[in-house]
């Protein structure tokens, strides 16, 4: 036997349901037919190579772990000195006495 709001719960689930169904028969698949050009579909299938090959030369072509670090320590070292020199005062002594005056 079910419960009264089971069954209240089936029956408005199912026209949800039924909706969605035909919602999902409405639906437009792009067109897929002939989008290949003939000379795509005449073409060679690309030649297969070996992995091994192919993984070797990448592990060749890796960076120095000990290079990397040595280069991004000299950039931060350049950087924080051109960070201490645009703290530094924009006018010279001879600017800051003269725009000093004017103040007064």
């Amino acid at each position: 036997m079910m419960h009264k709001s089971a069954m209240i719960s089936r029956l408005t689930f199912l026209p949800f349901a039924v909706a969605l169904t035909a919602l999902a028969g409405c639906t437009q698949f792009p067109a897929l037919d002939r989008t290949i050009t003939p000379a795509l579909e005449a073409a060679d299938y690309p030649t297969l190579e070996p992995l091994e090959p192919l993984l070797a030369r990448t592990t060749a072509r890796r960076a120095d772990s000990g290079l990397v670090q040595a280069q991004l320590n000299a950039r931060v070292v350049a950087l924080q000195a051109r960070a201490a020199r645009l703290r530094g005062s924009v006018l010279s002594g001879r600017e800051r006495q003269r725009l000093s005056n004017g103040l007064q």
